[in-house]
């Protein structure tokens, strides 16, 4: 019993197949069908429809040689009429006709350019065409110029010349390989309207079998909706057990995102006690930091305020004296002056105007300030070896990062030994070196044989204010304004170290593009000497009053006529009322408006002005493009540097936005 339900079960199964795949088979039979009928169809219609258009072609060819043939005897009669009647109009019709007959004869060889067996005919007929030409236009020549008799006989040998039975010849074969053509095409007419004519009945034959396919597609398809209608009562019974683990499922995904979101707080909880621990150790750097700051700048300060004291106490009794103290007071504010530079530049808000700089001619035009810098017992050997390569940085910063670098040398190398300064080409991979990108990069090595750095202090070499220096021996910025000098040039700093192996430095910059050309605008002259200039009037727009007291009162040391203008907004006013004013002397952080945004908002008129910004921080008021074409001068400065750059401004020597540097 078991046995034959099995049987049963598998014949029904069977069956059920071949009702759902009988339908799909008929389907894709009839669509065969259809689709092989509708290219046979096609392929039928377009050989008909090719034999028609040969066949057109045919009686085209035909009907051109005929043209041509007659068009030439037209001719050739108007040509005999000329010849008698000496009328020049006669003669004009022949030139007409023959060039329509020429005209003509183009047509035919269109007509026939894709039929190679006709090729050479209508060739030959052309030249026979030429030269035939040429025969009648003598003719007509010597009719032109009064040689009738001549005429009439070269007319005469021409009617029976080798041209002309040449042409009626190549016509004659032209016709007749077109004839010929055409009884071909002509079979292949009736053959191709035969073909479609079966193609039709053949298409009804193909209707009659679709509609009796359809009718089992009808019956095939009442079957499957019965199939239908039991696989959906069985679907039913499935949705209803998909339900019941549906519920179960969500419980569980409720009881996960539960655990889920207690993971969550606990996280929250966890970067909050991390985020507390990073602000104790940021409060710590920052006191660090201060700490470092107030003691550098108080034993300047107390160097500057002990200075000015006693030079004031003996001003009258011991000028020589007093003279002492107040240069030791000017070099206390210069270091003050150089501390604050390197504090902006580990900052990165300290504004370079870079040049395009040669390494090799760097590094070579620093060698005796470097020998003078580290002292005799260090033997310095260069190695410039980037060969032409240029980069793109502000030279003096350049300048201080290097020799920074040599005095740390010298430093671990406690005043003897060899420092090595070289450059070199490196072509580096997107992230090989730091955070480069992918290019050319210049590379800048300073090497020692010192004592070298452990592992845990080259770790914390770019900290600021962190030294291994004694007391009062170094503030610790060197290396962390050249990191900070560096990243502000896209470059990348890298050290390489090892206690009692020495220690090389190696710096990054990527290399500067461009032609000489490009260079020679960008270049700085490292050296400027103040040119006298007769007393000029001065515009000075500052808003900190001593300071614009100071200046009114330098500009006129130097002989010049100042103009005080307290801020921005007045500056327009005032140089309406003052139409001899020669420059303007601005500040560059000022209320309301920066000094860049005060001269672009000037009237067009006082465009032309030459103007000298000076500042002591740009932060992000300004870009470095802000400066582009005018001089800028770094407070504090010395009555040395204000004339320098009075003197390049007026001179209108700076068209690239060079920085002055107090002197």
């Amino acid at each position: 019993m078991a046995d034959s339900d099995f049987i049963d079960d598998r014949e029904q199964g069977w069956r059920v197949a071949m009702r759902r795949l009988l339908p799909f088979l008929l389907g894709i039979l009839l669509i065969g069908s259809l689709g092989a009928l509708l290219y046979s169809a096609s392929n039928a219609a377009r050989d008909h429809q090719q034999a028609l258009a040969e066949q057109q072609r045919s009686f085209e060819i035909i009907a051109l040689a005929r043209a041509f043939e007659a068009q030439t005897a037209r001719a050739e009669v108007t040509l005999a009429r000329y010849v008698i009647g000496l009328n020049p109009d006669t003669g004009r019709l022949f030139q007409d006709q023959w060039r329509t007959a020429g005209a003509q004869l183009k047509a035919l060889g269109y007509a026939t350019r894709g039929t190679g067996w006709q090729r050479g005919n209508v060739e030959a007929l052309q030249h026979a065409y030429m030269a035939r030409g040429k025969t009648l236009n003598e003719i007509g020549l010597r009719t032109t110029y009064d040689q009738k008799m001549a005429a009439l006989g070269r007319f005469h040998e021409a009617g029976t010349s080798r041209d002309l039975k040449r042409i009626t010849a190549l016509l004659d074969r032209v016709i007749q390989a077109e004839n010929l053509r055409l009884r071909e095409r002509s079979l292949a007419v009736t053959l191709a309207g035969d073909r479609t004519e079966w193609m039709g009945q053949t298409s009804r034959l193909l209707g009659l079998a679709m509609l009796v396919c359809v009718l089992f597609a009808a019956w095939f398809a009442h079957v499957a909706y019965s199939d239908r209608r039991n696989a959906r009562r069985l679907a039913e019974a499935e949705a209803e057990r998909a339900d019941r683990l549906d519920l179960a499922v969500r419980t569980r995904t409720a009881e996960l995102t539960d655990a889920y979101e207690r993971l969550k707080q606990e996280s929250i909880e966890r970067e909050a006690a991390e985020e507390n621990l990073r602000q104790m150790h940021k409060m710590d750097a920052v006191g660090q930091l201060t700490g470092g700051i107030a003691h550098d700048f108080n034993n300047m300060l107390a160097v500057v305020v002990g200075g000015l004291e006693l030079a004031k106490r003996n001003i009258r009794l011991k000028p020589q004296e007093a003279s002492r103290h107040l240069d030791n007071a000017m070099e206390g504010a210069n270091r003050a002056s150089a501390l604050t530079r390197r504090l902006l530049a580990f900052a990165r808000s300290e504004p370079l105007l870079p040049s395009a700089v040669d390494p090799d001619a760097l590094v070579s035009g620093m060698a005796d300030l470097i020998d003078r810098t580290i002292g005799d017992q260090i033997i310095v050997a260069l190695a410039p070896k980037a060969q032409g390569w240029r980069i793109f940085v502000d030279q003096h910063q350049m300048e201080n990062a290097i020799l920074n670098l040599c005095v740390n040398a010298r430093d671990a190398m406690d005043g003897r030994g060899r420092l090595t300064i070289g450059t070199g080409q490196a072509v580096l991979a997107a992230g090989e070196v730091g955070d480069c990108v992918a290019g050319d990069y210049v590379v800048l090595t300073v090497a020692d044989d010192g004592c070298g750095m452990s592992a845990e202090v080259l770790a914390r070499v770019f900290e600021p204010f962190f030294t291994t220096k004694p007391v009062g021996k170094g503030t610790g910025l060197g290396l962390s304004q050249i990191f900070g000098f560096v990243r502000q040039c896209e470059g990348e700093i890298r050290i390489e170290s090892e206690p009692d192996k020495g220690t090389s430095v190696h710096i990054y910059l990527p290399r500067r593009m461009g032609s000489a050309a490009d260079d020679a605008v960008d270049a700085v002259s490292p050296a400027r000497v103040a040119t006298l200039h007769p007393p000029t009037r001065i515009l000075v727009v500052e808003d900190d009053p001593r300071v614009l007291n100071q200046t009114m009162a330098a500009l006129a040391e130097l002989g010049h006529l100042p103009i005080a203008c307290d801020h921005p907004s007045k500056a327009a006013k005032l140089l309406a009322n003052n139409g001899d004013i020669g420059l303007i002397m601005s500040d560059v952080l000022m209320p309301d408006l920066t000094g860049p945004e005060m001269i672009r908002a000037l009237p067009a008129q006082y465009r032309h002005l030459p103007v000298l910004f000076v500042t002591g921080y740009a932060g992000d008021a300004t870009a470095s493009a802000d400066f582009v074409g005018h001089e800028v001068l770094r407070k504090p400065y010395t009555l040395m540097a204000l004339a320098n750059a009075l003197s390049s401004a007026l001179s209108g020597s700076n068209q690239s936005g060079t920085v002055a540097a107090a002197e």
